[in-house]
């Protein structure tokens, strides 16, 4: 069984994507919408609330945690390894690397929570892109609440999308990376806003076959043992 967790709803979109990927494969999601978002809340917040969350999932089984949710990966992905050494724990990161691969202008546009473009993976993977290539970062934290109250289409949210969207635009961004899980929600908001002036980079589905490898990796090893 695998464990997925999130502040919220955000991470369904991991899960969705690793359900069409493994359809018989059992899974639990926790969402913890009491103390969502994780994006305003100090470190040592995020990691007491992912250790208490990891330990339910574990305690039910799990054989793999996902940390579905970019925040919690850049607060407490490390102290969770730490903890639990035998649990394999897969986190979020920015597609940062493939984005500025496939960029023809070398302008990268990044959208996630002030959470995650303080944690220490962020800084890590957005170092190894080349130096031709200019990350331009916007901090979206309201589009989290927006997905947490069901806000996902109208005027309203189109115009708060557009705010964030439109400046990395005129930058030059040509791909934007969506290094939150709530933001895939609102991705059929930003391609029509963004209305083929740049691709939306959405790694859901790249998290997912890493799930799956995991497990596989996970369950050979016991089977050898």
């Amino acid at each position: 069984m695998v464990g997925f967790f999130d502040s919220g709803v955000g991470g369904t979109c991991v899960l969705e994507a690793f359900r069409r990927l493994c359809p018989e494969e059992p899974t639990v999601y926790v969402a913890d919408t009491e103390n969502c978002p994780y994006g305003n809340k100090p470190p040592e917040e995020i990691v007491r609330l992912s250790k208490r969350i990891a330990a339910d999932l574990i305690d039910r089984g799990c054989e793999v945690v996902v940390v579905a949710c970019n925040t919690a990966t850049a607060g407490a992905i490390d102290t969770l390894r730490a903890t639990w050494p035998d649990v394999p724990f897969v986190g979020m990161e920015p597609a940062i690397k493939p984005a500025a691969l496939g960029s023809k202008t070398g302008v990268v546009g990044v959208l996630a929570t002030r959470g995650t473009f303080n944690g220490r993976l962020y800084r890590q993977t957005s170092s190894r892109v080349p130096g031709s290539v200019k990350i331009i970062e916007a901090v979206a934290d309201e589009f989290v609440t927006l997905v947490e109250h069901g806000e996902t289409a109208g005027s309203a949210v189109e115009t708060a999308v557009r705010a964030r969207l439109e400046p990395l635009i005129a930058a030059g961004a040509d791909r934007i990376v969506l290094g939150c899980t709530h933001f895939p929600h609102l991705k059929p908001v930003m391609e029509k806003i963004v209305a083929g002036r740049a691709e939306i980079v959405d790694p859901s589905d790249a998290v997912a076959r890493r799930v799956r490898d995991v497990l596989q990796v996970t369950r050979r090893a016991k089977h050898e043992d």
